[in-house]
């Protein structure tokens, strides 16, 4: 996932929440989904955590 962005993430998570609140998912595809679900969702935490991070840095080196 290294090399997936934010923006594509966030859209593939919207896919999933999409066809998981549709109802056409069969168990073992949500299991799967649910999965990489929580993937994604870990790795849009991760960026935005990092983003404000670095947007604090450079704020604070401005001031």
């Amino acid at each position: 996932m290294e090399k997936q962005t934010y923006t594509q993430a966030k859209k593939e998570l919207e896919g999933i929440v999409n066809a998981i609140e549709s109802g056409d998912l069969d168990v073992d595809a949500l299991t799967d989904k649910v999965k990489r679900a929580s993937e994604l969702i870990t790795f849009c935490k991760e960026k935005l955590t990092k983003t404000d991070s670095e947007l604090q840095k450079i704020l604070e080196d401005i001031s």
